[in-house]
């Protein structure tokens, strides 16, 4: 056994691993509960692309949904206000950009009038976004094509000029 002679040093140090234990559970929380922040576009299924780049969400965003219905950044509109709402928008952006992303069953005939509204708008860039392909079909996808090149290449030309 050993004897300790004299004065004992106090323990005054924090014990953090409670509040380690907190923030913990919070960020779990946070992580389980993040998607249902999401606004309007979770009814909007957009189109599969093959290449592309992400977007920057500090543009201007139009979203049309399938029953026709335009949302500018999450504030629902009409076709008529949209130009002026554009115009109000464009000096607190950083680049004069606007960013459709319209349902895959909306008519391009809708597309068209937010490119024109962005055009009124004197807007220079309009993106039109897209849900990416994952790899497996943009592996599909280039096979059906190189097989559609090699059927295209070995087939004989077809002509017109028949002689008898």
């Amino acid at each position: 056994m050993a004897i300790k002679s004299g004065k004992q040093a106090l323990f005054t140090e924090i014990n953090i691993t409670p509040l380690t234990d907190i923030f913990l559970v919070l960020l779990i929380i946070m992580m389980v509960i993040a998607p249902s922040f999401q606004s309007i576009d979770n009814t909007i299924t957009v189109p599969e692309i093959n290449s592309g780049i992400s977007i920057e969400q500090k543009n201007a965003t139009v979203s049309v949904t399938k029953d026709g219905t335009i949302y500018l950044n999450g504030e629902k509109i009409t076709e008529n206000t949209l130009v002026a709402k554009l115009e109000d928008l464009k000096p607190s952006l950083e680049k004069p950009e606007v960013v459709v992303k319209a349902d895959e069953n909306v008519k391009s005939s809708e597309i068209m009038k937010i490119m024109n509204a962005a055009q009124a708008a004197s807007y220079k860039k309009l993106i039109v976004a897209g849900e990416p392909l994952n790899k497996k079909d943009q592996r599909e996808l280039e096979k059906a094509y190189q097989q559609a090149e090699e059927q295209q290449a070995t087939e004989p030309e077809m002509r017109d000029d028949w002689t008898e």
